[in-house]
């Protein structure tokens, strides 16, 4: 499991299963806070606080999925049992997101929280079992980050592909609705397809992995009981090379869920773009996804992770909030210049291939913090230490869309509005404050990245120490169970 390479089909497979969590977070980040505002009606300060109340009980479910899979004792392994049981439930959440009932705003708030919840914790259940699966397919330090990388290509293909389908064949405008985006016939088809799309992907993503990894552990987990299984959660938790790459997970992964929430607004109201520029935006962004595809193993073999990771979050903010510093000076292509949206477009891809690299090379990071605490306790939590990360991993979202509802309302941005008949002024309070903050959350980034405390040569330090102690357990257990009479010569 060390130094082989992982089959294709076997990446193909693992790394398709992200297609259901792509949608997810897509669907939270784009068009979440769109749609509750524009179209239910609820404050933008009002949806950014819901979604905020459920990151924060998602802090207490994903380490409770992360433990009981970690507890799981099966003949289909610790991880299967949770990907097969979750994909329909994936399913019929997200159709309720988008078909909230019509009632009072309070009620309609109440059932956004009591919603965004149930849609966080069943994909919690089955994103942290896939992504604790990493460990386990391979302990190499590059390959992991090749292998994770498919997670990240397919994740972002499936929310990407379903990015073109709203803007060209969903959310269109009918009449009565003259912005797609706009037209709340258009979410009941958008709450249908993802959800189809949604199971079909973890169920395939299950199934072809079924064979090489779905098999019951050679030893038993401790069982431990309610309390002593919070103390372990919390004991894991305070592992001090994980809180770092957490830390700086929430600002990298803070500042794209920043983007990605008020990206209509910025696309609609900042530029000015027409509805075909949307399909153009989900074809740069996906072009900037592949190009992280196949420039992130050089980039972290040339520079190691956290280098690599520190570097490209100083890249994402330079390339993501420039054209908006430009504009604020008068140097970008005007509103309506050909030259706009190519020039746009570039800046976004890139921006996005730095930013995905970032999210690969943390991924990868987190795989090898788990035999750190592996070597340090001697027991195997890649549970525990990936539904953190999934945790922050959904700061995307939790905190992109709080930011972005408290900052259209502090500008004062308009309910109901219109492309083009915004004041000026708020527009472009809306395009210095979307820099700013894009800004200060890379710079943390960065810093934290740089606090990481090991690379390379520090994590085949630890294989080399666990595979002794491996092979130590493995003798121990081999004396014990040693016929009378026979020497330990006998076994060699």
């Amino acid at each position: 499991m060390i130094a082989a390479r992982v089959p294709f089909a076997t990446k193909l497979s693992y790394g398709f299963g992200a297609v259901a969590y792509g949608i997810k977070d897509n669907g939270f980040s784009v068009f979440l806070l769109l749609f509750y505002n524009q179209v239910v009606g609820l404050p933008a300060e009002r949806v950014g606080l819901a979604i905020m109340i459920a990151l924060l009980v998602d802090a207490f479910i994903d380490p409770v999925v992360g433990h009981l899979s970690d507890q799981t004792h099966t003949r289909w392994g610790r991880r299967h049992p949770w990907l097969y049981l979750s994909a329909i439930p994936i399913g019929l959440v997200w159709l309720l997101l988008w078909n909230p009932p019509e009632a009072s705003p309070d009620m309609q708030f109440a059932y956004l929280v009591g919603i965004a919840i149930l849609v966080r914790a069943v994909v919690s259940c089955y994103e942290v079992p896939s992504l604790a699966l990493a460990p386990e397919i391979t302990r190499d330090y590059h390959e992991r980050t090749v292998v994770l990388r498919y997670r990240f290509l397919f994740g972002w293909a499936g929310g990407l592909i379903m990015l073109v389908l709203a803007f060209a064949v969903l959310l269109v405008p009918e009449p009565g609705y003259p912005v797609g985006q706009l037209n709340p016939n258009g979410y009941h088809r958008f709450a249908v397809v993802g959800a189809g799309i949604m199971i079909f992907a973890v169920l395939v993503s299950a199934i072809g992995t079924h064979r090489a990894y779905a098999r019951l552990q050679a030893t038993a987990p401790e069982r431990l009981p309610l309390v002593p299984t919070f103390r372990a959660i919390i004991t894991t938790l305070k592992n001090r090379p994980f809180l770092i790459l957490m830390g700086a997970a929430v600002f990298a992964f803070a500042n794209q869920g920043l983007a990605f929430a008020l990206s209509n607004y910025l696309l609609l109201f900042v530029w000015e773009f027409p509805q075909i520029a949307f399909i153009f935006y989900a074809v740069a962004l996906f072009m900037g996804v592949v190009l992280a595809f196949f420039c992130v193993p050089a980039i972290s073999k040339r520079l190691g992770k956290k280098e690599a990771a520190a570097t490209l979050a100083i890249v994402t903010l330079v390339l993501g909030t420039l054209p908006y510093w430009l504009r604020l000076a008068g140097l970008f292509p005007a509103i309506g210049s050909p030259l706009l949206m190519p020039a746009f477009l570039s800046f976004a891809g890139l921006s996005t291939a730095a930013a995905v690299s970032v999210m690969i090379l943390t991924t990868s990071m987190m795989a090898d913090v788990t035999e750190a605490s592996e070597l340090e306790t001697g027991k195997r939590t890649e549970g525990l230490f990936f539904a953190g990360f999934f945790f922050t991993q959904k700061c995307v979202t939790g905190i992109g869309i709080f930011l972005s509802g408290a900052m259209l309302s502090a500008i004062g941005f308009p309910e109901g509005a219109q492309p083009g008949a915004v004041a000026p002024e708020v527009v472009d309070r809306l395009a210095l404050a979307y820099a700013v903050l894009g800004v200060v959350l890379g710079l943390c980034a960065a810093w934290a990245y740089t606090r990481f405390p090991f690379g390379r040569a520090e994590h085949e330090a630890r294989l080399a120490r666990l595979a002794v102690a491996s092979a130590a357990e493995s003798l121990e257990k081999a004396e014990v169970s040693r016929p009378v009479g026979l020497a330990k010569s006998d076994f060699a």
